[in-house]
């Protein structure tokens, strides 16, 4: 939420310790600001307010907090939000901080940034009523819009993630952590079933094969001397380090660790993941892909006579420091045996393209303890009758005032308002002569077009576009100009509009100027306009914005064109 320093918003210290001078301080209540705007959110899904709030501690041991735990309060209960004719019910409204942010993994190190360490945080759940992919990126999005519609939080990337829960008959309750992106929300889904039916089908195949736990065997054998020559550097350099290679063998698992779970997800990886995870190693090799990465056909071989392993059986290779082998081997065996029977829960991480990997295991339900530090904040029946009668406009009522007010179409007007920028689009369209549309377009659709293309306009303050929109309105700058302006700007720290105008050499031509340039290209280009006529101005049109794109006004380029093809053929 915006301009909410922290959770823990301290309020002064009392009169009594700053006379004493003692280094005491009593505790203190939330903030006062998040409390209120997490009841309104929850009031605005119909949710029921509980009559005191209890901080909580929630046990967090991943590095993510400086003090190994995070704070968290019920708000409200038993809440519901409409998609369509289907009411989705949600369970609870809660409060938050959040905690600091991954910005970096090197093997068992963790680096994290502060900036976002103790930032109120608003958690809804919901319900597990949710049927398909589609449905559930309608109801984040409409959960969004509620937010939004309080003017007090932030929605996009970065401030914005749904932590999704997801099973199917059979398989597992899987926690997806941190998907960003509502577009990508779906395919995420789907991404994560077709796993799990994917690793359902090898549960049938590992049971058709007759595999069994007590063939499982968990010593594992020294194979460095096989690979005293390799070629394999991840091997050579344990080797030379004096580290171990010891080898695992997983029975009639062969041909099972190459199968794609999902679209670039193998069951190899999975297994490796959880080495990575509890072993601390850089992952594994197995069977099923070697040779490869330097390790030949012959080494393959020799592995396998060196184990006396049937056909079906494969082989998993670790190269680390010895307790980090054992580990991750462990953890691989572990693994595989629960693939004889079934799907593992557990909490799943992201990548960019939606698909997931082992994050670490599912929590238990011991992980919560009362906060000593927050005193509880009772919630009275005035309090919140006068919330109620202050509820923000819901989305649909401001949809409609924009339509009307701005002269926007449907599309866009809902655009804007889901957007972080509608507050910005209402002081541009009241203060310039630039068309509404436009304006809402730029902040929409070109501001998305650009972050697809890993440019973030995040990071520029509302002033700065403000100001660029005031410039256009001068007549300094083209409106064509404002995607190349603000990518430079993106891209250089510190720098004013003008420097970036400066540097992209886009400050406007003068009429004289351009009507110039308008003259040469009509002079140059008769032939096409005496056999195409009107229909010239598009083609004359592309070369002179090629020459002038963001140094003049597309519409003055238009209109003298216009004008210039029908005095050529007049003549």
């Amino acid at each position: 939420m915006r301009d909410i320093e922290t959770l823990r918003v301290l309020s002064k210290q009392t009169e009594t310790s700053k006379a004493s001078g003692l280094n005491e301080e009593p505790p203190h209540e939330l903030n006062r600001e998040a409390l209120e705007t997490s009841l309104t959110i929850a009031l605005m899904f119909h949710a029921s307010p509980i009559n005191e709030t209890h901080v909580m501690r929630k046990v967090v041991i991943d590095g993510s907090t400086t003090f190994g735990f995070q704070r968290t309060a019920v708000i409200a209960l038993n809440g519901m939000i409409k998609i369509g004719d289907k009411n989705i019910p949600l369970q609870i409204v809660c409060l938050e901080e959040d905690a600091c942010r991954k910005i970096k993994e090197d093997r068992l190190t963790g680096y994290y940034r502060l900036d976002r360490l103790g930032i109120p945080l608003i958690e809804v759940v919901t319900e597990p009523v949710i049927t398909s992919p589609e449905e559930a990126g309608k109801v984040a999005l409409a959960i969004g819009r509620v937010l939004k519609a309080t003017g007090k939080v932030k929605r996009g990337l970065g401030t914005i993630r749904q932590d999704v829960n997801i099973s199917i008959q059979d398989g597992a309750l899987i926690e997806v952590k941190g998907v960003q992106d509502l577009e990508i929300l779906p395919q995420v889904i789907t991404h994560e079933v077709q796993r799990q039916l994917t690793l359902l089908k090898i549960v049938k195949e590992l049971a058709s094969r007759g595999a069994k736990e007590e063939d499982f065997i968990y010593t594992f054998k020294n194979v460095e001397k096989i690979f005293k020559k390799t070629k394999c550097q991840v091997i050579k350099k344990a080797i030379e380090k004096e580290q171990t290679v010891l080898a695992a063998v997983l029975p009639k698992f062969s041909g099972l660790l190459g199968i794609e779970l999902t679209s670039g997800l193998r069951f190899g990886t999975e297994l490796s993941d959880y080495a990575k995870f509890l072993g601390g190693v850089g992952g594994i090799f197995h069977t099923d892909e070697l040779p490869a990465y330097g390790i030949t056909e012959d080494e393959v071989m020799e592995l396998k006579s060196f184990l006396k392993i049937y056909d079906n059986d494969a082989i998993v290779l670790v190269a680390d420091k010895p307790e980090n082998v054992y580990n991750a081997l462990n953890a691989v065996l572990n693994r595989a045996k629960q693939a004889l029977k079934h799907i593992p829960s557990e909490t799943r991480g992201l990548f960019p393209d939606g698909i997931t990997h082992y994050l670490r295991p599912r929590p238990g339900a011991a992980r919560m303890y009362p906060e000593t530090d927050v005193p509880p904040v009772p919630i009275t029946k005035e309090y919140l009758k006068r919330l109620k009668e202050t509820l923000p406009e819901s989305l649909e009522v401001r949809l409609s005032n924009l339509m009307k007010k701005y002269g926007l179409n449907k599309k866009l007007a809902d655009q804007v308002l889901i957007s972080d920028y509608s507050e910005v689009f209402e002081t541009v369209a009241s203060t310039t002569r630039i068309s509404p549309s436009f304006i809402a377009a730029t902040l929409t659709e070109t501001f998305r077009s650009m972050q697809r293309d890993s440019i973030d306009v995040n990071i520029l303050s509302e002033e700065i576009i403000q100001d660029l929109f005031s410039f256009i309105d001068s007549g300094n700058v083209a409106k064509e100009a404002i995607p190349e302006i603000l990518v430079w700007m993106v891209k250089h720290e510190d720098v004013t509009l003008d420097d970036a105008i400066k540097a992209l050499g886009l400050r406007m031509v003068t009429e004289k100027k351009l009507k110039e340039i308008v003259d040469r290209v009509i002079r140059d280009n008769e032939d096409i306009i005496r056999k195409r006529r009107i229909t010239a101005l598009g083609p004359l049109m592309g070369i002179i914005m090629k020459e002038l794109r963001g140094k003049a006004d597309a519409e003055k380029i238009s209109l003298l064109l216009k004008k210039g093809i029908g005095e050529t053929l007049n003549r």
